[in-house]
């Protein structure tokens, strides 16, 4: 297995990788559909799994014809996670101790998401963890989802240091193909709800069970 590379930035995922929080978005696209009144189809959650909020408010529309705006779609969408976000989901495993590590080393941080920012946001300080990240980018407000590199790149301009010495953390298998074809290293992260772990530690440069192991492998 390989280790961290010379570490001077960190872009975190946060569902599955900061949080554990990924049981919310496993089962959002039936939630959804039936908190307004229209029948799910089968398939729908895996349909809308790996989509950014703006995405699966446009799959709703197009496929589903939800008689909303994409806003107000959103809107439904992050009400159903809100709970969770404000009250619930915990750490993983090792997460503050890595945190709090790579804060002491001079480690600039960031958040990557495809959850909306005021969720992020209250996860995170009811976690006591907000302090250690300089800023919080998410899909919507980039206009793409992690199919897509964007968002990764504008994190990695806003941190300032070199692509060679950044790593992205990340629990998804469709994040981690879109992060290493951009060039980056990747340390993905287990979470029981990526059905792929196998094929997500074939491709990505570093693969831990918990948050525990880079940091025991840090530079």
């Amino acid at each position: 297995m390989n280790k961290l590379p010379e570490l001077k930035a960190a872009i975190f995922d946060l569902d599955g990788t900061l949080l554990d929080s990924m049981h919310i978005w496993d089962t959002f696209g039936e939630a959804y559909l039936k908190s307004i009144g229209v029948a799910p189809r089968e398939g729908v959650n895996r349909a809308v799994g790996n989509l950014s909020i703006v995405q699966a408010a446009q799959y709703f529309r197009e496929e589903y014809g939800v008689p909303f705006t994409e806003e107000e779609i959103m809107d439904g969408i992050n009400r159903l996670a809100e709970k969770c976000y404000r009250e619930e989901a915990l750490l993983k495993k090792g997460v503050r101790e890595f945190l709090e590590k790579l804060h002491a080393q001079g480690v600039k941080m960031c958040v990557a998401t495809a959850t909306d920012r005021y969720l992020v946001d209250a996860a995170l300080t009811r976690c006591g963890v907000r302090q250690y990240f300089s800023e919080i980018f998410t899909c919507t407000e980039v206009g793409s989802g992690k199919d897509e590199p964007e968002i990764f790149r504008r994190a990695l301009a806003f941190l300032g240091e070199k692509r060679q010495n950044t790593v992205i953390f990340e629990d998804a298998l469709y994040a981690v193909k879109t992060a290493k074809a951009d060039g980056f290293f990747v340390c993905a992260v287990y979470d029981p709800h990526e059905r792929n772990a196998d094929t997500l530690r074939a491709l990505a440069d570093m693969y831990v069970m918990g948050m525990d192991e880079p940091e025991n492998n840090a530079g």
